[in-house]
């Protein structure tokens, strides 16, 4: 599994704001984002170096860039599922021995994870769309990230130790909820809205892949702003 201490995978379903998420990045010329989906455009502008995801392969020429580019500090992959059918549609799909390709759609992500990220010195950010899905195992709906092949076994989930979930939620669903890093916006409070983080379980989410290492967030800061940047200080304040 990886070792980096600022890497974090940020999951939810299509529209909860987790590609928005990322528009206070600060020093926005210093992140490398690549985009695995199909060049689609981020919701915001932006000064980010953006590369345009074609081959999975070329994500780990992308790392080896990077460590060589001391004004380069994050990297962000969105997302993680597309690069992964991409790897699919790219590789898989037209192999003559796909049997073997599949060991290499898992070899490919290992290798990632093991040989890249845990070897960065930068700043990681993973996105991820979750699904409800049907866990034979435990016999309950889990949320999770979709993966093919021998990586379903354990999950994807399994090599990171922050995991948070983009959501969209009823103002009055957080309420009580109140900390420094939860801020509604007079537009939020008119639409009744907000788009957040989950940084912990509930008792109402204990079937989804949140985590993070203790101590790292208070009790009240279950919910916080959708903020990536909140989630890098904190991690660079945790990990000293």
């Amino acid at each position: 599994m990886s070792n980096n201490d600022h890497l974090v995978l940020i999951g939810g379903p299509s529209g909860t704001g987790k590609s928005a998420s990322l528009r206070d990045l600060v020093d926005p010329e210093g992140v490398a984002y690549a985009n695995c989906e199909a060049n689609k455009k981020l919701p915001f502008p932006t000064k980010f170096k953006q590369f345009s995801i074609t081959d999975p392969y070329t994500v780990y020429r992308l790392f080896e860039q990077a460590e060589n580019q001391s004004d380069i500090h994050t990297i962000v992959i969105d997302s993680l599922t597309f690069l992964m059918d991409m790897f699919e549609s790219v590789h898989v799909i037209p192999a003559t021995d796909t049997m073997k390709m599949w060991s290499k759609y898992q070899q490919y992500f290992k290798n990632l994870m093991q040989n890249y990220v845990a070897k960065s010195t930068k700043n990681i950010i993973f996105i991820a769309h979750t699904l409800a899905l049907y866990d034979e195992g435990s016999m309950a709906v889990e949320t999770k990230v979709p993966v093919k092949g021998a990586l379903k076994n354990n999950g994807i989930e399994a090599y990171f130790s922050t995991i948070i979930a983009a959501k969209k939620v009823a103002l009055s669903d957080i309420k009580d909820v109140k900390n420094s890093l939860l801020n509604i916006s007079p537009f939020e409070q008119s639409i009744g809205i907000k788009y957040v983080y989950q940084t912990q379980l509930t008792k109402n989410t204990v079937s989804e892949r949140i985590r993070s290492s203790m101590g790292m967030w208070a009790d009240n800061e279950i919910f916080i702003d959708n903020n990536a940047q909140f989630l890098m200080d904190r991690l660079h304040k945790y990990y000293i």
